[in-house]
Parts: C-alpha cells; sequence; structure tokens
C-alpha cells in the first residue's frame, strides 16, 4: 500500500489539534486507527495495477540529433477502474523528457502513452521498469506495481554532414563522364574523342584520329571506377577528446560517413576498420544503399579507449584488407606524442603501396586561447596555445614528407574537407 500525499495532511488535521489542545493519548490513538482504517479501505478499492497488460511499438533505430518514439499500450483486464499514476522509466541518456502520466483506464479499454526519445549517446537505450501508482477514491492511498516492458532502440551515429552530399554529388558528376576531363594520371581511363578547342592539354591529342578526321582530335579522360577507399577510425585515447559540442570520434564518424556514402555514389569500393589495440568494427564487401546502414550499425557502440593505438596492428590490418593500390584514410589526431612514437614510422611504406590521407579533428578552442590577452592568465594560457599549434604545425609536416595528405579542420568542417579531398585526388587521377 502506498499513502498520499492527501493523506499526510488529513493526519495532520486530525491528530494535530487533538493532541495539542485536549491532551488526551486515546483519542489520538483513536483517530490513527480510525484514519489506517480508512486508508485500507481506500487502498482496496483502487484497480489493481496487477491486472494491466502492457505492449510496446514504435521506433526500432534512430541517430543521434533525431527523435525517436515509443509508444506503450496500457490494457485494463480488471474489474475496476484505475486511476493514478504511471511512470514509464527511461536511462537519462534516451533523453525522454515526460516520463510520467496521469492514468484513468475502465475495465477492457486501452490507452497508449508515447515516449519521446531524443538521446545523447549511441548504442541500444532499453527502457527501466513501468510503475503504476492505482490510487482509490478517495485518493489518500492505493497499491503500486512495477512492470517489466523489454523494448530496444538503437541509437546510431549522427550524420550532420548529411547536407553537404547533394553539392559534392554534383561535382563528382561533372566529375563522371559528363563533364569530361583533360587531365590524365594513373587514376583515369579514356573516355571519348572531340575537337581540339584553345586551353585544351597538346598531350591530349590524338595523332591518329586527327589524321582520319578533318581537324585536330583530342581525348577526353575520365576518373576510373571500382577503385578501393578503406576508412581507418583511429578509437583509442585521442578520440575520447572533446571537440566542439562531442568528442572527436563522433566528428570522425560524421567525416567516414560522408566520405563513404560520396565514394560509393562514385562506383568506388568502400571499407570501414575502427581500430586501438584490437578490431573494434569492420565493415567489408558493403554495396550502394546498404553501405551506409551497415556503418552506422558497426560503430553504434563502438566509445573510445583509453589506451594508446597499436600502430604495428593498425598498419598489419590496413595491409591485410587492401593489398592493390587504394585510397586509405586514416581519421585520428595530429597529436605529436601520439603520432611520433605511434604512426608517424609506418606512414612512408603505407604511402609508397597506397595513396594515404591522414584526417584530424582539430581543436578550435586552441586558436581561440591563441587570441586571447585579456590579463595574465590569458596571457600565460595563449602562449600554451600557441605552442600546442606550433607543435601540431611540425607534425603536419613530418607527415606530409612521408608522401600522405593531411586534413586538419574543425568538427564542423573536417567532413567536407576530407569529401572535397577525395574529389580533388579523383580528378587529378590519383587514385
Amino acid at each position: 500500500m502506498v499513502v498520499t500525499g492527501r493523506a499526510a495532511l488529513l493526519a495532520l488535521l486530525l491528530t494535530v489539534p487533538v493532541a495539542v489542545f485536549a491532551r488526551s493519548l486515546a483519542v489520538v490513538l483513536l483517530l490513527d486507527i480510525a484514519l489506517v482504517l480508512l486508508l485500507a479501505i481506500d487502498a482496496s478499492l483502487a484497480g489493481s495495477p496487477r491486472r494491466l497488460s502492457f505492449a510496446r511499438s514504435g521506433d526500432r533505430t534512430t541517430r543521434i540529433g533525431e527523435e525517436a518514439v515509443v509508444t506503450l499500450a496500457v490494457r485494463n483486464d480488471g474489474p475496476r477502474v484505475v486511476r493514478g499514476v504511471l511512470r514509464d522509466a527511461w536511462a537519462p541518456t534516451a533523453g525522454v523528457a515526460v516520463t510520467r502520466h496521469a492514468l484513468a483506464l475502465a475495465p477492457e479499454r486501452v490507452v497508449r502513452v508515447a515516449a519521446v526519445l531524443r538521446p545523447t549517446r549511441r548504442g541500444e537505450r532499453r527502457p527501466d521498469l513501468v510503475t503504476v501508482r492505482s490510487l482509490g477514491p478517495m485518493r489518500l492511498a492505493g497499491r503500486q506495481v512495477s512492470h517489466a516492458v523489454p523494448w530496444g532502440v538503437q541509437v546510431l551515429p549522427g550524420f550532420p554532414s548529411r547536407k553537404h552530399l547533394p553539392s559534392r554529388l554534383a561535382r563528382l558528376r561533372e566529375l563522371d563522364g559528363r563533364t569530361a576531363l583533360m587531365v590524365r594520371g594513373q587514376g583515369t581511363e579514356f573516355d571519348s574523342l572531340r575537337e581540339y578547342v584553345i586551353g585544351d592539354d597538346v598531350r591530349s591529342i590524338d595523332w591518329r584520329a586527327t589524321a582520319r578526321a578533318s581537324d585536330v582530335m583530342v581525348r577526353t579522360w575520365r576518373p576510373e571506377r571500382d577503385r578501393r577507399v578503406l576508412i581507418v577510425l583511429d578509437t583509442a585515447r585521442t578520440s575520447a577528446a572533446r571537440v566542439g559540442d562531442g568528442t572527436r570520434l563522433d566528428a570522425s564518424m560524421d567525416a567516414a560517413f560522408l566520405l563513404g556514402a560520396l565514394a560509393s555514389r562514385a562506383g568506388d569500393r568502400v571499407d570501414l576498420l575502427a581500430f586501438d589495440r584490437a578490431v573494434r568494427a569492420d565493415v567489408r564487401g558493403a554495396t550502394g544503399g546498404d553501405l551506409l546502414p551497415r556503418m552506422s550499425r558497426a560503430l553504434s557502440d563502438v566509445e573510445p579507449l583509453l589506451v594508446e593505438t597499436d600502430a604495428h596492428g593498425l598498419v598489419s590490418a590496413i595491409n591485410a584488407r587492401v593489398r592493390q593500390h587504394a585510397f586509405v584514410v586514416i581519421l585520428t589526431a595530429l597529436e605529436p606524442s601520439a603520432l611520433r612514437e605511434g604512426l608517424l614510422p609506418f606512414l612512408p611504406a603505407l604511402a609508397a603501396r597506397h595513396t594515404v590521407a591522414l584526417a584530424s579533428v582539430r581543436d578550435e578552442r586552441l586558436e581561440q586561447l591563441a587570441a586571447s590577452r585579456g590579463d595574465a592568465a590569458a596571457v600565460y594560457d595563449a602562449a600554451s596555445a600557441e605552442t600546442a599549434i606550433a607543435d601540431r604545425d611540425r607534425m603536419t609536416e613530418l607527415v606530409m614528407r612521408s608522401g600522405v595528405e593531411v586534413i586538419d579542420a574543425g568538427p564542423d568542417e573536417i567532413a567536407p574537407r576530407l569529401a572535397d579531398r577525395y574529389l580533388a585526388l579523383k580528378s587529378a587521377g590519383r587514385l
């Protein structure tokens, strides 16, 4: 049995005046006994919360930044009206703002309550117990029972850079034979012949076709399709750093999604590898519209691990997945101490076999600290920030000397910058 605040108020109104003015313990005890009986009667007249049945329906998946709705259907199989409160409890990371609902359910009737989820973390979000407090007609006391009603909502990583996809696809269509390229490289193939115009590369003149025609003819080239693209996510300690509204890993996942969507539309084969000291996610052989769902599901439960990256294991995993020339994108941090002792010694050999890009999510607060000069403490902060920026710039130069492309941008810019670099390499015939 549960009692309400109304019962406490009634006890105060009945017993306190008697105890103060009459000062009769016997009268107080009689009033208390009468109140307890009244509460027991009220609770016995309440509808039974044990006679309720529950069923859930609604969304099974959502993304960070999006909503999911899960509906709870409650049916009263008992003979009495159930009046009271229903609490549908979820973990705080599920982002359910309203968990308590007033309940007035007649026999053989069904009521539905909705839980609107706005998750703040990836992974599977499950509800806790459904607790029903049924009150008697006087609303002094009632009965309370908790029920387990299982459900699960898989929260996938966010994809805020999706807004950049249409513009990059338009540029891809310009490269993909609709607008012919006049650049010849190892990643281009013959497309067609057309008449020479001023500004064309003379190396593209087809002299045999020119001899047969009445005008100078040039060859046009287009990027090759069916190239290999391997996206590697570093999930070790540097990926746990807070940048913007999330972690470096969150921004890296967003960039991986945009690049994966763009490369798959270009006809390239895209694989994904998440690694720290072991493989955390592995997506291979996905094509077309199946790529992004598989990448999202594989990364939904991946969280940063506070260990150093096993650089040798990472490079071995890359070599095991791509044996021929490929575009390898490593999303990690340009942190001098981690790179110098980890991945940097392996980059020259990796770049000799593949076109390699290292993409890093920059902490934009460093630039803000470096520009501050308000007081002595701000000056010291600015000096430290300038030192960190200089170290990062030196590391960028060392990585580029290894033959590796470097993309260093803030969390909102890393995805479009990486996509632009992919398109630039493709148009230059380097993929």
